[in-house]
């Protein structure tokens, strides 16, 4: 990836932040035979390894868990937006602006195993149920469906754990530009295409980070 360095994301806690709160990533691998994309949400656990493991599975049906991986990379990205020029103050004054897309993307790489131990399958689901179900008022768990069939569908999975030995994040935020022009693109994401203002304010360099997310 190239990777300007006023555009670097190194801080760790950042890193993982993004990990968490953006959870479906592109797993790329290389094997024997050739480059392999799998597109699947991931969950991080940063007390396991020194720069934490990653955990998720794929269909049985999917070759992937039975060739030998040379390399993995799995790719999580943040907020990303087009920015208009048309939102900077310099487009009414000389008009030397052009258009640019601002984004957040954090890269991991390390070693992949894939696991079919049963305990393990059913405790990983239980956990992607608790992970994403936590947010409603009445979550759905593992236990609201019949045993036997979750065992059924344990079968058909595959589990993956990658061991993360190298994480490298990129934040594209107008960083270069001055503070007029970045409120006024923080202004626009919001105004023109609705987005949150914790979204908008990431695209302009400023990363609302929740250490207690990362946590749980």
């Amino acid at each position: 990836m190239y990777l300007p360095c006023h555009f670097t994301l190194d801080d760790p806690l950042a890193l993982q932040a993004t990990m968490h709160a953006q959870p479906f990533a592109t797993l790329v691998t290389i094997t024997n035979a050739g480059l392999t994309v799998d597109h699947l949400p991931l969950l991080f656990d940063p007390n396991d390894a020194e720069h934490g493991v990653l955990r998720g599975h794929i269909a049985r049906a999917n070759p992937l868990w039975r060739e030998d991986i040379l390399e993995a990379l799995a790719i999580f990205h943040g907020p990303q937006h087009y920015i208009t020029p048309a939102w900077y103050p310099a487009k009414r004054e000389h008009g030397r602006v052009v258009p640019t897309w601002n984004y957040l993307v954090v890269h991991a790489r390390g070693r992949l195993a894939f696991i079919e131990d049963p305990g393990w399958l059913k405790a990983h689901v239980a956990a992607l149920a608790v992970c994403f179900e936590k947010h409603r008022a009445q979550p759905w768990s593992i236990a609201d469906a019949p045993q036997e069939y979750i065992d059924g569908m344990c079968r058909g999975i595959i589990g993956l754990e990658l061991t993360i030995t190298g994480l490298t994040g990129k934040h594209k935020a107008s960083q270069h530009r001055d503070e007029g022009e970045r409120t006024a693109i923080y202004a626009g994401l919001q105004e023109e295409y609705g987005l949150d203002a914790d979204d908008a304010a990431t695209l302009i360099g400023l990363y609302p980070l929740n250490e207690k997310e990362i946590s749980e």
